[in-house]
């Protein structure tokens, strides 16, 4: 059987964490013995408990240790405020799992300015935000652990998120430059996409494939992705009902000519297109020698 891969001595933040998959996360991590600072929006249920006290009460009530960061994460201040919460109550930070969001979904047509930007504040700008926090602990202690989250909408598109999808895209960007900037410095930063029935997504799922779509089913790959032993960084991965795949994004063969024409494009489009052949970049293309 094989060792199990534990937290201890680690600290954890997961934005996102008083739902969904954000409580699938941080209750996988304190149960394997990280501390963790839970982070939701201040927004008290009917017991009095913000989404984020909650899951505390239930990580503590197992025996963890778990602290409340009651805010969104899209706030100018946020992302330091929960770093220093983080340090506050358990004096390091190892572990960033940037996984809060939020939908406004419209057609492109009518879709405002004001929608476009509440999606990029929560997913993308929430996330830099956060990590850049981060960031100064990890290279001095030569270590870390980040996880953006993408998804299928940000990698292949879907109709009426055309705001979604473009903050889910831009953390792919985010998270594969991160990987190359924190490889030296022991920091492994690799990119989720996941499927699950949660609040935000269950409407839209069959009831009959809510149980088979649990969060904690693509909690196994983050707290992998999460562990001192995973070397991998700058992957993406798609986790939903218990299937694991590896996302890539390459680079076919080609048409090879200098001095081609817009009717040569024309004309090779098919060889541009053709997948026979191809590689993975692992970071921005080089200047052909000239």
């Amino acid at each position: 059987m094989a060792q199990e891969l534990r937290f201890d001595d680690r600290v954890a933040i997961v934005t996102g964490g008083g739902g969904g998959l954000g409580r699938a996360y941080a209750r996988l991590l304190a149960a394997r013995g990280a501390a963790v600072l839970v982070n939701d929006i201040d927004r008290a249920g009917s017991d009095g408990r913000t989404p984020a006290s909650a899951v505390c009460a239930e990580i503590v009530a197992d025996g963890g240790a778990a602290v409340p960061f009651d805010a969104s994460i899209a706030e100018p201040g946020a992302g330091s405020g929960a770093v220093e919460a983080a340090l506050a109550a358990f004096g390091r930070v190892d572990i960033v799992v940037n996984n809060a969001g939020i939908v406004r979904d419209r057609s492109f047509a009518k879709m405002s300015e004001e929608e476009l930007q509440a999606v990029l504040d929560v997913h993308l700008l929430g996330s830099f935000r956060l990590t850049q926090a981060a960031w100064p602990r990890l290279t001095m202690r030569q270590y870390g652990r980040v996880v953006m989250t993408t998804s299928v909408a940000g990698l292949f598109g879907n109709f009426g998120q055309a705001n979604y999808s473009s903050a889910k895209a831009g953390l792919v960007g985010l998270g594969r430059t991160l990987a190359i900037e924190g490889a030296r410095k022991n920091i492994r930063v690799n990119i989720v996409s996941p499927g699950a029935a949660t609040s935000m997504t269950s409407a839209a799922l069959p009831e009959n494939v809510h149980a088979a779509m649990s969060p904690d089913r693509v909690a196994q790959l983050v707290g992998y992705l999460c562990h001192e032993s995973c070397a991998t960084s700058g992957e993406i991965f798609f986790a939903a009902a218990g299937s694991y795949a590896r996302n890539v994004i390459i680079q076919t063969a080609g048409y090879q000519n200098p001095d081609a024409t817009v009717e040569d494009i024309a004309a090779n489009l098919g060889q541009i297109m053709d997948t026979a052949e191809w590689s993975i970049p692992t970071e921005a293309l080089a200047l052909p020698e000239v």
